[in-house]
């Protein structure tokens, strides 16, 4: 996995940064007022910092935006980072900074002179978050290999206690971009329970159930999705037992498909490759789980993820096939690239006929109609419970994960009327990330509070984010340890 930048914290010491080596971040506010390191380095290059504060320039500059004075004369550090954040700046201005500084970081040594700056914890989230790169299957470049972070702020004790929690969502973030940026070559559903298999050192009670069992449990939609596959289909269970004994838990329900031409309604050639992020669901689970197991969160949480990969081949499900679920319910299986419902419907049906949950949250690359209706900046939201589903919206709008509800209603459920089986798995074009919600929620028992989150369309981007390079973003992650820890710890 993708290791975290190494990160340190120490107290201020104003007489090493004249030799401080590699990068040296400063703060001034927008008013112009220099804090007590930016005062020593502006010392140090002769007033080149007052120089910068009192131009023109500056007056261009905006809150949370940083400027850079190449090799300045007077130290040995490469580059001065000039923050310029305002002294009452908010948890997004300081993850905001941290992360333009771990963008700018490079291979190079940082350290962020904080002094007395509030939510330093914050900035360090920041740039740990960003400074993240998959480089495992380049030769050459190995990304952010080098070089540290290093903060040096008052309090230092208490603000390195701060970030631990931060930290293990950061590698849970990391987590769910590996998996997620894997190749389907690599990134197999017998290796990919076998990185859920080794959350077992973290505390984690981790099962995997194979086909047979799966076959035993009544799983035919799953398994219908993955048997033109060589690579076998599995369900992962991930118990975090946090909470007081006997207590519900939250489940989380993820779709893994590790790879999706398709099937026999096989996918256009172009942008195929794209498929290899079509288990971000699962991924989501996965790193969650493990944020929650790394910070010891005082809750009771199950994770299930359905891994399976969906190829066309003499033994591959039919368009016009029937199946039955482990419901019981008969589907008419209509279109086998709308597959991720079929794998969803199962594992969630299981994760409430044995655990009874508080809760349940599936999470699922589901439709490219959810793109198309809210493109890359908004996760859709379907909710059966209204407290559960503005708990959430909550906790995403807090971690700065865009999320946006989406409707529900009868008219769309009557779209996947079967004239052979209790009901198809698509609707047709019109409306088809609402439709696919419908049918999961046929999934869900009466009274079960339950959210649907379709990430397809934040998953994976092809531009920078805020927190994260272009690629796998790990969205889902933050808010998910946020509702968590907002509606189920003590």
């Amino acid at each position: 996995m993708t290791q975290l930048t190494p990160l340190s914290f120490v107290e201020t010491d104003l007489n090493a940064l004249a030799e401080r080596k590699g990068r040296v971040a400063v703060v001034v506010t927008p008013e112009g007022k220099l804090e007590l390191s930016a005062r020593r380095v502006n010392r140090l290059t002769k007033g080149a910092v007052q120089r910068f504060v009192a131009s023109d320039g500056f007056a261009k500059v905006k809150p949370g935006q940083i400027m850079s004075m190449a090799w300045p004369a007077g130290m040995e550090a490469s580059a001065v980072d000039v923050i310029c954040l305002a002294r009452n700046h908010s948890i997004e201005d300081a993850r905001k900074v941290g992360a333009t500084l771990g963008k700018l970081r490079g291979n190079a040594d940082i350290l962020l002179a904080l002094d007395s700056v509030r939510r330093a914890a914050e900035i360090a989230f920041g740039a740990v978050m960003r400074d993240y790169a998959f480089t495992d299957h380049k030769t050459s470049d190995k990304g952010h290999a080098d070089g540290a972070i290093v903060v040096m702020c008052s309090r230092h004790d208490e603000i390195r206690t701060a970030v631990a929690p931060l930290l293990a969502i950061a590698e849970g973030t990391f987590m769910t971009r590996d998996l997620v940026n894997e190749p389907a070559n690599v990134l197999t559903t017998t290796e990919f329970a076998d990185r859920l298999s080794a959350m077992r050192d973290l505390g984690l009670e981790v099962e995997v159930l194979d086909e047979s069992e799966l076959e035993k449990l009544g799983m035919r939609t799953l398994l219908s999705v993955g048997q033109g596959s060589d690579s076998p289909s599995k369900v992962v269970v991930m118990q975090w037992n946090g909470g007081a004994k006997g207590d519900a838990p939250l489940a989380l329900v993820g779709k893994g498909v590790v790879f999706d031409t398709g099937g026999i309604s096989l996918k256009p050639a172009g942008g195929m490759e794209d498929m290899t992020m079509d288990m971000g669901g699962a991924g989501v689970v996965a790193g969650t789980m493990r944020a929650l197991a790394l910070r010891k969160a005082k809750a009771n949480v199950v994770g299930l993820v359905g891994l399976v990969e969906n190829m066309p081949s003499g033994n591959a499900t039919r368009p016009g096939d029937v199946v039955t679920s482990m419901k019981g319910d008969t589907v008419e299986i209509i279109n086998t690239d709308a597959e991720g419902r079929l794998v969803l419907c199962d594992v969630m049906w299981y994760a409430q006929e044995r655990f009874e949950p508080a809760g349940m949250i599936d999470l699922a690359t589901l439709t490219g109609a959810i793109i198309i209706g809210l493109g890359h900046e908004n996760a859709g939201v379907f909710s059966n419970d209204d407290a559960l589903c503005n708990a959430f919206l909550k906790a995403a709008m807090t971690e700065g994960e865009g999320a946006w509800r989406m409707p529900l209603g009868q008219a769309y459920d009557d779209m996947l009327k079967s004239r052979i089986a209790d009901m198809k798995n698509v609707g047709g074009r019109a409306a088809g990330s609402v439709t696919a919600a419908q049918f999961l929620q046929r999934f869900v028992k009466p009274d079960m509070p339950w959210i649907h989150l379709d990430i397809a369309g934040v998953a994976s981007v092809k531009s920078d984010t805020m927190l994260s390079p272009k690629g796998a973003t790990g969205w889902g992650v933050m808010a998910l340890n946020r509702l968590v820890a907002n509606q189920f710890e003590g």
